[in-house]
């Protein structure tokens, strides 16, 4: 049997420093005279009180997990997590089920961005800002699992980067714990700036405050039932899609330029590849919102670049109601949700190395195909695809395409129609936000759907984030045999 023992002294850190993050919320409350910080400072004792337990009864059982208690701890602290985040809104002067808080807190934490809060506007100041700090402690997860965990794992073709991430850096600094550290200054370091941006921009403290922390972790939650729409501000549009885009990028890359390599960006396949579709996509519905919708050029770049990027990078706000736009853009931005921004950074869905591994074993293929005796070797970054990472990716591609069939099957059977139904588990697999439609589309939310719905969606939130076989393979016998 798998020792559980190091994985319970993990998470019970892990659920002791989301106690600990309360702490903030509740003051702000508590400043604001809400008397919601008397819901916090209780749900901040009860979760500390669970993760110290947790932590005392099984310490000295060592630091370095297997293989198997890194696939456990992985799925087990995402999908716990949630379960004490969701206290604080649940019991909250909002009146939210449990159901409700904990499809919010896995949104948080996930950074799907999907909320079924209505009057965000008027919600106490305490709830705004953990929504988020969830999403900001859920961007920075990610980002420190893509680097130090998933290529351990060799998830979905995860592997191919186990040799940037950790023999290129690892000759300047030797430990995974030090670049995951240095990974987490930069991120603070971007949503500071992007706080400072937003301020310049005219948005008051706190909305910059919390609007940078869901802006560098692609989460997209906002204080606002309009989202961006409230601020309808041509130079708050510009700071957010800016950062959006940096977002999404590789952080591991980030830290290679601060150690001296300033072109590490620009010669890596995967962010080339991610800038040349943001810059596409941004020109086609600019073009197209001009031609079609008799958009000005500032209305279309504005509107269209922003609300595409958003849902690409898997942000999710929203600067317009672009349902209305009729059925090519609801078509294309249902694409888009599927393809995400880089590996190893906040944003969402299949990611872009995914597509291009594929494209170029596709294309070695073929031309082995046209000269049977030719020596066609697909590469990436310079190196040759190795036929696990071919694999991998395939299966990761298929199998995600199955789950999100089945996912939409079982949101169809509580009684959505069918455009809700593949909208909701798009997104809440992509981890994007808004869906499409009236009732889950961009000028919506998730309120309306019925509580099975929501628990599906919750599922596919984790399974989409933890890149499907984490998750998968835990209902695995084999993975729990000796």
């Amino acid at each position: 049997m798998i020792d559980l023992r190091p994985v319970l002294y993990t998470l019970g850190s892990l659920i002791v420093l989301l106690a600990v993050g309360m702490i903030l919320p509740m003051i702000v409350d508590l400043v604001a005279g809400n008397p919601d910080w008397q819901t916090f400072a209780i749900a901040m004792c009860l979760t500390a009180l669970i993760g110290g337990m947790l932590m005392l009864s099984t310490r000295g059982s060592g630091d370095n997990l297997n293989l198997r208690q890194a696939f456990l701890l992985t799925t087990g602290a995402w999908a716990v997590l949630p379960a004490f985040a969701a206290m604080p809104i649940s019991f909250s002067e909002l009146d939210l089920s449990f159901t409700d808080g904990y499809f919010e807190a896995m949104s948080g934490l996930t950074t799907t961005g999907s909320t079924v809060i209505t009057g965000l506007d008027y919600a106490p100041p305490g709830i705004l800002l953990w929504r988020g700090l969830l999403q900001w402690f859920g961007g920075i997860g990610i980002v420190v699992m893509a680097v130090a965990v998933l290529p351990m794992l060799q998830v979905g073709g995860m592997q191919v980067f186990k040799v940037e991430s950790f023999e290129t850096v690892e000759k300047i600094l030797p430990r995974a714990a030090q670049i995951s550290g240095l990974i987490s200054g930069i991120y603070v370091a971007f949503t500071a700036l992007c706080m400072f941006c937003y301020m310049l921009t005219g948005m008051e403290s706190f909305d910059a405050l919390v609007n940078a922390m869901t802006t560098i972790s692609t989460g997209g939650f906002s204080n606002s039932d309009s989202s961006f729409g409230k601020y309808d501000h041509l130079g708050t549009d510009t700071v957010c899609l800016i950062f959006m885009i940096v977002g999404s990028m590789p952080f591991i890359l980030f830290l290679q330029v601060l150690r001296g390599r300033p072109l590490a960006l620009w010669r890596d396949e995967q962010t080339r590849g991610f800038l040349a579709l943001v810059l596409f996509l941004c020109v086609s519905v600019t073009i197209w919102l001009m031609v079609w919708k008799s958009f000005t050029l500032e209305e279309a770049f504005r509107y269209g670049s922003f609300n595409i990027i958003s849902v690409l990078t898997g942000t999710g706000y929203a600067s317009t109601d672009y349902g209305q736009w009729g059925a090519f853009a609801i078509t294309l931005f249902f694409i888009a949700m599927f393809i995400g921004g880089c590996a190893g950074s906040t944003s969402c869905g299949i990611k872009i190395f995914r597509f291009q591994v594929l494209l170029k074993c596709m294309r070695s293929w073929m031309e082995r195909m046209v000269q049977p005796n030719g020596v066609f070797i697909a590469r990436y970054n310079g190196r040759p695809i190795p036929d696990d990472v071919r694999a991998s990716v395939m299966n990761f591609m298929t199998l995600f395409l199955v789950i999100f069939l089945l996912l939409s099957l079982g949101i169809a059977m509580t009684g959505e129609d069918w455009i809700t139904s593949l909208s909701s588990a798009g997104t809440a697999m992509a981890n994007v936000g808004p869906g499409l439609g009236d009732k889950v589309g961009p000028a919506g939310n998730f309120g309306g759907l019925t509580d099975m719905a929501k628990w599906l969606m919750s599922f596919g939130m984790l399974i989409g984030r933890l890149e499907v076989f984490s998750v998968l393979v835990l209902f695995s016998p084999r993975f729990w045999r000796a």
